[in-house]
């Protein structure tokens, strides 16, 4: 049984064992959940991300070094930018669409929104580009921030085509760690099937699913909307003639890994693996723009802010004016680029597109439990949208008549 089978049929059972807890065995739940369900869970991601920057740092690296001259660098970010502008747009004006259209917020009644006395913290955009700066790679390392990471090993790359031969030794230093950081995601994939089914339980059991049939208007509109930008891709990568059967195919365990962990980090080398061993994507375009990709594009949460910020006007009642609806879609769009790719993350994030459209920032609090169960389907989408991009690069960028096709390490199998 593949990795994929067995992911899907963690997610059913750990959804059925969820749903169970919650429904008869109410008292179980708590002990469960804080002893069992959730250290498991968060184990689970924390192993995943020991693999993620290591992984990111070497494959971007070796990436950029494929990329003959820093002016290529540059035309690939450019050529990069300029679809995930287009397509973070087409996103966000099917989220704002949907949630216009079908009025989730117009049927939410009975919440009863607490007093918030801490305001949460709203993101400034000038802090945040300084901040994607790093002052010292090993912190950008340490740290974990993937733009940091992103930024720092495409500085190294250009020394090293810079340094030509002189870098050779830590060319082969990196190729070491990229395949050491490739053997140990084959280990830790053994245990993907456990982690999927504590987290999605835990998720199950702690919030219920009556939250999901208070707020069937609100997921309905959000799954809508992620349907039909998932359709689009589709039917891009038709036109493009970019064997879609086969794109969906090979991605499909990191679909269930990204529906189970939420989280587009923790998905990231397995999108890796899946893009370059089963789709065939080339190595230094897939280790360039995936990586990119995961820091900066996130469809799911493009389609979020912009729906979200629409709902809790909705239940407020405040008028859908154009200006209102300019100031959602323009903070929506940049918000979603610094999205962090965890859990969670983009009820931080939402408190800025509130902040400015002028919207009660109390209207978080009606999401925060149903946000955990939504990000799923949200994640799903932004591995499609990607890859998806990554591909339109690709293309985008033809191969040289001497290229050969070669994985940079080994390839792992994806069988348990």
């Amino acid at each position: 049984m593949n990795l994929s089978a067995l992911i899907l049929i963690a997610l059913a059972v750990g959804m059925t064992f969820g749903t169970v807890l919650n429904t008869t065995f109410p008292l179980a739940i708590g002990p469960l959940d804080r002893y069992l369900l959730a250290p498991i869970g968060a184990g689970f991601l924390r192993i995943i991300q020991f693999v993620v920057v290591p992984l990111i740092f070497s494959s971007l690296i070796l990436g950029v070094n494929r990329i003959q001259g820093t002016g290529q660098v540059g035309r690939y970010v450019l050529k990069l930018m300029t679809c995930y502008v287009v397509t973070s747009t087409i996103s966000l004006c099917i989220g704002m669409a949907v949630a216009v259209g079908l009025q989730p917020g117009a049927g939410v009644t009975g919440f009863e929104i607490p007093a918030v006395t801490d305001a949460p913290a709203t993101l400034d955009s000038i802090d945040w580009l300084v901040s994607l700066i790093p002052t010292n790679p090993l912190g950008a390392l340490s740290s974990g921030n993937l733009l940091q990471v992103i930024i720092s090993a495409a500085l190294f790359g250009t020394g090293i085509q810079m340094a030509q031969a002189q870098a050779k030794p830590f060319v082969d230093l990196l190729e070491s760690i990229y395949v050491i950081s490739e053997k140990v995601l084959s280990v830790i994939l053994y245990i993907a099937p456990i982690g999927v089914f504590a987290l999605i339980s835990s998720t199950i059991a702690t919030q219920g699913l009556g939250l999901i049939v208070r707020l069937s208007w609100y997921v309905l509109g959000l799954f809508i909307s992620t349907l039909i930008m998932a359709s689009f891709y589709l039917i891009l990568l038709t036109v493009i003639k970019a064997e879609p059967g086969k794109f969906f195919r090979s991605l499909m365990p990191s679909f269930f890994l990204g529906f189970g962990t939420a989280s587009s980090n923790a998905v990231l080398p397995m999108v890796l693996q899946n893009m370059q061993e089963g789709y065939g994507l080339r190595p230094e375009i897939a280790s360039f723009a995936l990586p990119l990709g995961t820091a900066l594009k996130r469809d799911g949460a493009t389609i979020l802010q912009g729906f979200n910020a629409i709902f809790i006007a909705q239940i407020y009642h405040v008028p859908l004016t154009p200006s209102l609806l300019f100031s959602i879609g323009l903070s929506s769009f940049l918000v979603s680029f610094c999205t962090p790719g965890v859990p969670g993350s983009a009820l931080i994030t939402m408190a800025t597109v509130l902040a400015a459209a002028g919207l009660p920032l109390e209207g978080i609090a009606i999401v925060a439990g149903i946000d955990r169960l939504t990000d799923g389907f949200k994640t799903v989408l932004n591995v499609v949208g990607n890859s998806t991009n990554a591909i339109l690069l690709s293309l985008w960028e033809p191969a040289p008549a001497s290229h050969t096709p070669e994985l940079i390490a080994a390839p792992i199998r994806e069988r348990v």
